[in-house]
């Protein structure tokens, strides 16, 4: 309960204030900076993490874990211990700030090196004006995107040494540390520095920039590929591209035409132009070197640039003398083996630009009886995994090899995925699924479709596979319409948390496809002359001189009717099920139930009771807490997937399953707070507003 209430308090913050967006970062760790910093110059002392301290824990686990021998004679000391006049930043952030140590992050570093091409970027990822000098308190700060917000880190200088050297990320320079310090606060997310091993640039892209990022091995490179680089720089997405080595001694081997192998090189232009009549098409590469350029076909001396007109060649700057060079895009397909196309959310970017991408960002979590359906060959489960409703409405202005449609980026990335590596915890396999909303549902997103709708239906498009990586994401052309994103791990039951996104060239429409929660009761219509005498003598029988049952006797009634009942599995009624029913029936405030009160509830046990047996799918007595929706709604409460999470973590057991006791428990305790709601919303607006003894009155009831 308490996390849940955590959950919707975030949602509420980032809803009404925006926590969580590029321009309110929330403080990591709750931990603010310039709070923290200004108590520190107060005191007199340096900042030092306790949640992230200079101990073997912040290290690793495993290969960094307390008895390893890599982590033998490590010292954690401050730059000033180092060097005689640290520095954050010498002369701008280079791509030379950034050297490899003892730790298998070079994904990261490369993505850190892409950074210092764009200042733009880098300055909201490093926040400028930091320094060991001025209000200097052995505290900084970085902020990152985190599975759908961002988040400041603060972090002490307290750095990893061995024979005092940095163990990790150094600068070339020896006496700047924004790179080391930057590695800190990311490991910090992450949990431990150890938990950074192994991963692709494109992580550490989409976490600097919130961006969504798309990879192309260019041996099979679609045919639209050119335009899709040439749309992609037009809106500003950043593109890097490498050549692959077989070993690790090719690692920045320079081949016969000066490229660099295992070596990140941007991509800073996409033109066509014409030579000697014809169209090329040309792309712009820089070597973040500086130096190293490309000498084969549309270098800067190449005779080519000879059969292009000179107010052309002027306009494309063909002989800048900054390692950055001009190839064509099919010497560029030989020549190169992958591209990375990081794009940008609109608030990344603060130039003028015509274009951007339009895009959605929602959460979402697989959670184990209720929404962990698994893949479509699990079709038991399958329609309880979470929907996403998207709608297209206009085509792209320049289509694709003249096909026309609307452009959709879909990525769903997993949560969390390093920071549960210290527990032993793999990446799900995922991916996702899209379907055409069918012509009787288009319009309305307030629905989740069942198996009746959704299984006779074929995909029109999905992830191109079901991986084990953070995230899948795909480029898709569709034509305009309404279409459903069904997102998933493979297997079913596999819990997990998501981010799902959908980026699109024009302005779409999406949101969760959820119903509108809401209760249609059909209340049994009882009064005194009602009642059959056969009826009044058993309840005289059994609620005894008073006339009254009590829960503790309508505990011992409903456990001796239903352990008759051969079809029904029971583990008896618990008192507090009977006491919220007598809440919801007495009429009286007289805490017990009278012959019209109990006629009434045994009325309405009986409809359950039909309820609960038409779902029983397999007879076993009880019902798969997958079939809870659906049943539910036959009862009257028509509820979304996050209720639905919480109900079958209230009342399911081990194996998923509710039984008869269970069922009827979930019924009453949902009507019972549907009529409290009711009753105290006295203008009918959908809230209601209560003070602190009001609401612990309510919740103990």
């Amino acid at each position: 309960m308490t996390s849940t209430a955590a959950d919707l308090a975030r949602r509420k913050a980032r809803d009404e204030h925006g926590v969580g967006s590029r321009a309110n970062a929330i403080p990591f760790n709750k931990q603010d900076f310039e709070q923290l910093r200004s108590e520190c110059l107060k005191t007199g002392e340096l900042f030092c993490d306790p949640t992230f301290p200079a101990t073997w824990d912040s290290l690793g686990y495993n290969q960094l874990g307390r008895y390893s021998s890599k982590t033998i004679g490590v010292e954690w000391k401050r730059p000033s211990e180092l060097c005689s006049d640290p520095r954050f930043i010498v002369d701008g952030a280079k791509r030379t700030d950034i050297c490899q140590g003892a730790l298998g992050d070079c994904w990261l570093l490369a993505a850190i090196a892409s950074l210092t091409l764009d200042p733009q970027i880098l300055s909201r990822v490093v926040p400028p004006a930091q320094s060991f000098t001025s209000q200097y308190a052995g505290i900084f700060h970085f902020q990152l995107w985190q599975y759908g917000e961002w988040v400041d880190v603060v972090v002490d200088d307290r750095l990893p040494t061995r024979d005092g050297k940095l163990l990790f990320v150094h600068s070339a320079e020896g006496r700047e540390f924004w790179s080391p310090l930057l590695e800190k606060a990311y490991a910090k997310v992450n949990s431990s520095y150890e938990a950074l091993t192994g991963g692709s640039s494109i992580e550490g892209f989409e976490d600097f920039t919130g961006g969504i990022a798309e990879s192309y091995v260019l041996k099979e490179a679609p045919p639209s590929l050119f335009n899709i680089m040439w749309k992609a720089l037009k809106l500003g997405s950043l593109l890097g591209c490498s050549i692959d080595i077989s070993s690790s001694y090719e690692t920045e081997a320079i081949t016969g035409q000066k490229l660099v192998k295992g070596h990140a090189y941007s991509i800073t232009a996409a033109e066509r132009v014409l030579h000697r009549g014809s169209p090329v098409e040309l792309l712009r590469i820089r070597n973040p070197w500086g130096q190293v350029e490309w000498t084969g076909a549309w270098s800067d001396e190449s005779e080519k640039w000879d059969g292009v007109q000179p107010e052309e060649k002027k306009k494309l700057d063909h002989c800048a003398e900054d390692g950055e060079f001009w190839m064509s895009y099919t010497d560029f397909l030989c020549q190169f083996s992958l591209l990375d196309i990081c794009n940008l959310t609109p608030d990344t970017l603060t130039s003028n630009q015509g274009g951007r991408w339009n895009c959605s960002e929602f959460e979402g979590v697989w959670r184990v009886g209720s929404t962990a359906g698994g893949c479509r060959n699990y079709p038991a489960t399958f329609c309880s995994n979470p929907q996403f409703f998207i709608r297209l409405e206009d085509v792209d202005d320049d289509p694709d090899e003249g096909e026309d449609g609307c452009t959709a980026l879909i990525g769903l990335m997993q949560k969390d995925a390093r920071r549960e590596r210290r527990f032993g915890r793999d990446l799900n396999t995922i991916g996702f699924a899209i379907y055409q909303v069918p012509d009787e549902f288009k319009g309305r997103s307030n629905i989740h479709l069942g198996p009746d709708v959704l299984l006779r239906m074929e995909a029109v498009a999905r992830s191109k596979n079901f991986i084990n990586l953070r995230e899948v994401c795909d480029r898709f052309k569709l034509q305009p319409g309404e279409y459903v994103i069904v997102p998933s791990t493979f297997e079913p039951h596999r819990k997990g948390s998501f981010v799902l996104r959908a980026f699109t060239e024009k302005e779409a429409r999406s949101r969760p496809m959820e119903e509108d929660v809401d209760v249609s009761i059909n209340e049994p219509d009882v009064g005194q002359n009602d009642v059959d005498p056969h009826f009044k003598h058993l309840f005289v029988q059994i609620s005894g001189n008073d006339s009254q049952i009590s829960a503790f006797e309508l505990q011992q009634i409903l456990d001796k009717v239903i352990a008759q009942r051969s079809d029904m599995k029971t583990d008896g009624f618990t008192l507090q099920t009977c006491r919220s029913i007598i809440s919801l029936m007495d009429m009286d405030g007289s805490t017990t139930l009278g012959l019209v009160e109990f006629h009434t509830l045994w009325t309405k046990i009986q409809g359950y009771m039909e309820v609960f047996k038409g779902h029983d799918s397999d007879g076993s007595g009880s019902m798969s807490s997958h079939e809870m929706r659906a049943a539910l709604a036959e009862a009257g409460f028509q509820v979304n997937s996050e209720v639905i999470q919480e109900i079958v973590g209230r009342f399911s057991d081990t194996s998923y399953a509710i039984d008869f006791d269970s069922f009827i428990g979930c019924l009453i305790r949902l009507e019972l707070l549907y009529k409290m709601f009711r009753t105290l919303d006295l203008k009918n607006q959908g809230r209601i507003e209560l003070n602190l003894q009001q609401w612990l009155r309510l919740s103990i009831n």
